[in-house]
């Protein structure tokens, strides 16, 4: 019997990029075995400016069913999979608004241990997406988490190019989420349930 695994998908996006990323590694994790929630962050940015932007605002109501993310959802995780949009080549405010709130559970060890992957979007092929992965990255060093990203693990990666995470180039919105990103998204989903399964089981063999 395969060991079980929960993984936790958590990101925030505005127009839809990132979130149809998300929902991808969503379902390949499943596909892969693992019990998996979806958890988009909060929005901070008042209803005015989501409504001056036609995508922002189609993507806020595709996604109103999606759940917000809650520092329980970090405590069930086995791995989490964090996504964000690249923001001057760092993490949105949103995500890292709720990762500021973890200090808690940081400080009695509770995201200790646990798998962490992330992927990200930019509107230009050298607008921050590797920045942004490596800054998200490095809070996972903080946690004391162990970080299994894509790397050059499968063909598909020298086609996408990214060994750091999925990442997407979306110039003003209108390029759609395709084959090479959705392939690179089940290679990360994939590698982040096997290893964690593989991590879980044996911490569990030695306890």
């Amino acid at each position: 019997m395969s060991t079980p695994v929960n993984v936790a998908v958590i990101y925030y996006s505005s127009t839809g990029t990132i979130a149809t990323i998300a929902r991808a590694i969503a379902e390949d994790a499943e596909r892969a075995g693992a019990q998996v929630r979806l958890r988009k962050a909060a929005e901070l940015a008042p209803q005015a400016a989501i409504d001056s932007n036609p995508a922002w605002a189609a993507n806020a109501e595709a996604t109103a069913s999606v759940p917000e993310v809650s520092p329980d959802d970090m405590v069930w995780a086995d791995a989490v999979i964090f996504g964000t949009p690249t923001r001057y080549g760092n993490v949105t405010a949103q995500l890292k608004r709720f990762i500021d709130t973890l200090g808690g559970l940081w400080q009695s060890g509770q995201l200790a241990d646990k798998v962490y992957s992330g992927f990200t979007a930019s509107s230009t092929a050298h607008g921050g997406q590797e920045s942004t992965l490596l800054a998200l990255y490095n809070t996972i060093h903080h946690f004391g988490g162990i970080l299994v990203a894509p790397g050059y693990t499968d063909p598909s990666k020298f086609v996408d190019g990214n060994p750091y995470g999925t990442s997407h180039v979306s110039g003003q919105g209108d390029i759609p989420v395709g084959d090479v990103t959705l392939t690179a998204a089940r290679v990360q989903a994939e590698r982040v349930v096997k290893f964690t399964r593989a991590l879980k089981a044996g911490l569990a063999a030695e306890s």
